[in-house]
C-alpha cells in the first residue's frame, strides 16, 4: 500500500505556484517540496486543511491510495 502525493496536480489545475502556496500557508518552500515529492512520512490535518482551503479542494484530491502487488492477500 502507499499513499501518492497529488499536490502538484493541484497547482496546475488552479494555476498556483508551489512557492505562493508556501507563503499563503505559512509552511517553508523546503517542507513543501518534501510533501510534492512524497518524501514526508506524515502530514499534520491542520497543514492538509490549510492546503485545501488555499486550493479550494479536499484531501481526496491531494492523496491518493495505490495498492502494490506485494498487498494482495496480505492483511496487515
Amino acid at each position: 500500500m502507499k499513499i501518492v502525493v497529488r499536490l502538484d496536480v493541484m497547482l496546475a489545475r488552479r494555476k498556483r505556484l508551489a512557492k505562493d502556496l508556501a507563503a499563503q500557508i505559512g509552511m517553508s518552500e523546503t517542507n513543501l517540496s518534501l510533501l510534492r515529492t512524497g518524501k514526508v512520512r506524515g502530514i499534520r490535518f491542520e497543514t492538509l486543511a490549510k492546503i485545501c482551503a488555499a486550493l479550494d479542494c479536499k484531501p481526496g484530491d491531494i492523496l491518493d491510495f495505490e495498492w502494490s502487488d506485494d498487498d494482495e492477500g496480505n492483511d496487515s
